[in-house]
């Protein structure tokens, strides 16, 4: 599993719906609203580099709204909350 922290530069008026956008697409787990340089933060969880690199080249590069991405890579989790295990408990 590839885990990837998206940070987004949006067109002001177009912030709303395009997190509603990205939180719809396969791979993204959480959108977020936020303070600071970026306008949104995307998290997504996919299989392989390669889904990765369609979803944030292909799927996202076709909303309208977003300006600018920078795309991090998670190498490891480090985290009081195990959520492989709340995921199979159906949470």
């Amino acid at each position: 599993m590839v885990t990837s922290i998206i940070l987004i530069n949006a067109t002001r008026n177009k912030i709303n719906g395009l997190a509603e956008q990205l939180a719809e697409l396969e791979g993204v787990s959480e959108v977020y609203s936020v303070s600071g340089s970026y306008d949104l933060v995307a998290i997504a969880r996919v299989p392989a580099n390669e889904d990765l690199a369609r979803l944030v080249t292909d799927r996202m590069y076709r909303l309208e709204g977003i300006e600018r991405t920078e795309t991090m890579l998670a190498f490891k989790a480090f985290s009081r909350h195990d959520l492989e295990r709340m995921f199979s408990l159906g949470m």
